[in-house]
């Protein structure tokens, strides 16, 4: 099954077109999107504006290819799942965000195996065609929990603030 969201903030109706004109030259393939508020709907595919977060998680874990915008709130939960993702970032001058981050973003995670990004809505669709038939390597992975050697030195850092010692300077409540 094919997961496509646009995350919980922005619409971009841009990939939601696309991947439900995939679906719709693909009709023997199964496709769910999250769309957000959107105008475009779907005509090809199932879908739902939002969904709560333990449904999301369970489609993720259920998909055999995760198509999203270039979100890190995306990117991190297919990685801890270890999905192949396919993504395409919004662009501001098409006023699917207020920024151009998801390009700056784009460009850091995109030799990530098990990671996909395409520039164009012609790629995205051409990309599922082969992901589909040709899956990737598995992504790489990330733990959901921070390593015990981040939590210490965290905890190494805040010590001297939590205890006052003189010196230091404590952060207004």
């Amino acid at each position: 099954m094919i997961f496509a969201s646009v995350g919980s903030i922005l619409p971009f109706d841009r990939l939601v077109r696309a991947v439900d004109e995939w679906a719709a030259a693909n009709p023997g393939r199964e496709v769910f999107l999250q769309i957000g508020e959107g105008r475009y709907e779907p005509r090809h595919a199932p879908f739902v504006r939002m969904m709560p977060h333990d449904e999301y998680r369970r489609r993720l874990t259920d998909c055999s290819l995760f198509v999203a915008h270039v979100g890190m709130g995306s990117i991190l939960q297919a990685l801890e799942e270890r999905k192949q993702m396919l993504l395409l970032a919004r662009h501001h001058s098409l006023g699917e965000h207020t920024t151009d981050h998801q390009l700056h973003t784009a460009g850091r995670f995109r030799d990530v195996p098990g990671l996909k990004i395409v520039d164009d809505t012609a790629a995205l669709q051409a990309e599922m065609t082969a992901l589909v038939d040709h899956p990737m390597q598995q992504a790489t992975g990330i733990s959901p929990h921070a390593s015990q050697e981040l939590l210490d030195n965290i905890a190494n850092f805040l010590r001297p603030i939590r205890t006052g010692k003189p010196g230091m300077v404590l952060a207004p409540r």
